[in-house]
């Protein structure tokens, strides 16, 4: 695999889809049992990749062709429980430098805030 042709096998995984929402872009992840923790709640970690998938996707418009974008850290407030239905993020630019971009994503289970995110990405220059 070079670059140039990212795959997405980690976010069919997941069941990660891209959606036009009335607000705009937006990801996210219908809930099935695989996503289920040992409790019945969905795993924290498949919130946090739909927080850092969504930050990626909206930092990615804004690089140049020549720049790429990676997690440098995401911190994430787990706000309420989720058993079923679909989990959405709704993700917005706080900031981009020229080296640092901020990203914030709220992850909603319907109408319900269920975490808040905030990230930091870096900025850099592939050849």
């Amino acid at each position: 695999m070079n670059d140039s042709e990212p795959t997405a096998d980690f976010l069919d995984l997941i069941g990660l889809r891209h959606i036009e929402d009335v607000d705009g872009p937006a990801n996210q992840i219908e809930i099935g049992p695989q996503h289920l923790n040992p409790y019945g709640v969905v795993h924290g970690g498949v919130i946090y990749s739909l927080a850092d998938t969504a930050m990626g996707a909206v930092i990615a418009p804004e690089l140049a062709e020549n720049e790429r974008t990676a997690t440098i850290e995401i911190k994430i407030n787990y706000l309420a429980a989720v058993r079923d239905g679909i989990i959405r993020a709704e993700t917005t630019l706080v900031n981009r430098g020229r080296r640092v971009a901020v990203l914030e994503s709220d992850v909603f289970n319907g109408d319900r805030l269920v975490a808040k995110a905030l990230g930091s990405f870096a900025i850099f220059e592939v050849q």
